[in-house]
């Protein structure tokens, strides 16, 4: 069928452009009559525009309009015209004008919606559906202004990074999507080689290994946008795919690769969004982000640190103190300023059910009464605690009205178990504003962690992670003090980014492979085509991977990264809308000599 094609977009007619004649295409936003009048909000994704079947319509086009539906696709010719004063609508940027339809072609049809695109509450926010029912509907569901609005974002996103990282020298090189299986910490998605039976191609966890060839390879500043497959069990946020903007330089040293990254960062938030993000963007070692907030992704849009109130196992006879530090454990002490009255037993048994999830043996509580020069210690524990009221204010910063929790245990559990509660507290009591950007460094990391379960030393991060260097004299002796030549940024409680310094020298690769119990002849397979290069004259170098789909869900709002994925699979990795995954035939399994077994 031969249609009227748009001379405009829906969004971008303005009172400078009365009496010229147009053609638009979209979607049926709205339509309604009135006094005789058919209205009809027209969208596409540069916005909307009033269209007026009246009097000054041709008959037929009268005719049309009363047969059109929300959703109809449709091309209306007609002549832009001022809307009286009294009906301009200041709301809209097209507001100013309606389009005089004289002709209107239906391009197509819409069936009955399955939930209906771009649905508002009293209150004018959003009605969300049932994410299963959006992702099956995906392409409705990518209609709605608040999908379009994220999807735009990406887009953005993706266009300030390539500028920035262009500008600043970098090639951008794709690196291969089938790969040699390679342990990188989560299962690979294999893909079976029909040339070649019971062989199989891995799919990339992220093109670490390349990346790193590239710098022996002498292109020294790479990035790329990046697929990546990890094969990980259904839970919280993850997809099966996701996307990196993937990033590796020779010669460098972790500040020049903070350096960048914090201005890349600035960039795009700047580009993106008009916000300003001011540089240098603090430091916090490892150790310390334990300490104070219980995590190494804190959310620094609250204060509220936790504190060391080991102390109060001197106090008293308090079992569950006394008990923690006499067995080498710490107690951890949170204040939650003028909450005493606001917090309830119920309610603070829902923290402790937060606290619970990271082993801790309890919550426990106590409110600060009295007056600042004589305080007391109500409900709980503060029984245990009656003659050290003033010592315990004095040493946590409590005040009168203050809520205070506790948690004792391994320094390990109590500090988990606390920062769970404070994460908790900063969402139920409203600390979290979307619309504030708190960026942190956190550097200095363990470089090893002890798998009790089999009894060994793992890589905290990855293998191929430079040992700080006042360490590389007592790696064997004494692993579990070694720091790594590693570095995350976090935003607002999420891991945005996480690199290192890489390790270009084969013996030292060696000796980490040692220490992580990973046999000469595995490493060899395994990695030998990177480990072989190593000897050809590698440069220093290092790098960072940020998860794009993280960056775009915080900026946009969200709470999903679902929400800024055109197509994501739920929760489940499935996707509704296509029925992936999903069987073959057999001929295709006999082709690729795959048999499936119960």
């Amino acid at each position: 069928m031969e249609f009227l094609q748009r001379t405009h977009k829906c969004g971008e007619l303005r009172g400078s452009d009365a009496n010229k004649e147009v053609v638009l295409n979209g979607w049926i936003h709205r339509v309604r009559e009135h006094g005789g009048i058919v209205f009809i909000n027209l969208r596409d994704r540069y916005g909307i525009t009033q269209i007026a079947v009246d009097d000054a319509s041709p008959a037929e086009a009268r005719e049309i309009a009363k047969s059109l539906k929300m959703e109809f696709c449709i091309s209306v010719m007609g002549k832009v015209r001022l809307r009286p004063d009294n009906m301009k609508n200041p709301d809209m940027p097209t507001g100013e004008i309606e389009l005089s339809a004289q002709r209107i072609q239906i391009l197509n049809k819409c069936e009955t919606l399955p939930f209906m695109i771009d649905e508002v509450n009293k209150d004018g926010s959003p009605v969300i559906a049932n994410e299963d029912l959006r992702l099956k509907f995906r392409y409705l569901d990518l209609r709605t202004a608040r999908m379009q609005k994220n999807i735009a974002m990406r887009a953005k996103a993706s266009l300030a990074v390539r500028n920035f990282m262009y500008s600043e020298g970098f090639y951008e090189i794709e690196t291969p999507t089938f790969i040699k299986s390679t342990p990188e910490g989560a299962r690979d998605y294999l893909v079976p080689s029909r040339l070649y039976p019971g062989k199989f191609y891995a799919l990339p966890q992220s093109p670490q290994i390349y990346k790193q060839l590239l710098m022996v390879s002498g292109f020294d500043k790479y990035f790329q946008i990046a697929r990546c497959y990890r094969d990980e069990d259904a839970r919280g946020d993850r997809q099966p795919e996701f996307t990196q903007i993937d990033i590796e330089m020779s010669y460098v040293k972790r500040d020049d690769v903070l350096a960048l990254n914090e201005k890349l960062m600035a960039t795009v938030f700047k580009d993106v969004m008009n916000v300003d993000i001011p540089l240098p963007i603090r430091r916090i070692p490892y150790d310390d982000a334990i300490a104070l907030y219980g995590t190494d992704k804190p959310d620094l849009r609250f204060d509220m640190k936790m504190q060391d109130g080991s102390f109060m196992a001197d106090l008293s006879d308090f079992t569950l103190f006394k008990t923690a530090v006499a067995e080498g454990g710490i107690v951890k002490a949170l204040v939650v300023p003028g909450m005493a009255e606001k917090y309830s037993r119920k309610m603070i048994e829902e923290l402790e059910g937060a606290a619970k999830i990271f082993r801790a043996k309890g919550l426990a509580w106590t409110k600060v009464a009295g007056e600042d020069s004589a305080p007391t210690l109500e409900g709980g524990i503060g029984k245990y605690f009656e003659n050290s009221a003033a010592e315990i204010c004095q040493k946590l910063g409590a005040k009168k009205g203050d809520l205070l929790l506790f948690t004792a245990d391994t320094a390990k559990v109590a500090c988990a178990a606390l920062g769970a509660v404070r994460s908790k507290l900063g969402k139920d009591l409203g600390l979290c504003d979307p619309n504030r950007f708190e960026f942190a460094w956190i550097v200095d990391f363990p470089m090893f962690e002890w798998n009790e379960t089999e009894n060994k030393w793992d890589p905290a991060h990855h293998m191929f992670t430079m040992p700080q260097e006042q360490y590389h004299d007592t790696l064997e002796s004494d692993p579990g003090s070694v720091k790594g030549d590693l570095y995350d940024m976090v935003l607002n409680g999420y891991e945005l980014a996480s690199g290192s310094i890489r390790i270009p020298y084969p013996e030292l690769q060696q000796r980490i492979f040692d220490i992580v119990g990973y046999k000469k002849e595995d490493a060899e397979m395994k990695f030998g085509f990177m480990t072989g290069a190593f000897k050809y004259g590698a440069p220093p170098h290092g790098g960072i991977a940020f998860g794009l789909d993280r960056l775009v869900m915080i900026m946009a709002g969200e709470s999903s990264i679902r929400d800024v994925l055109p197509f994501p699979k739920n929760t489940f990795a499935c996707s509704p809308m296509d029925e992936s995954p999903a069987t073959v035939d057999e001929a295709q399994l006999k082709e690729l000599h795959i048999k499936i077994v119960d």
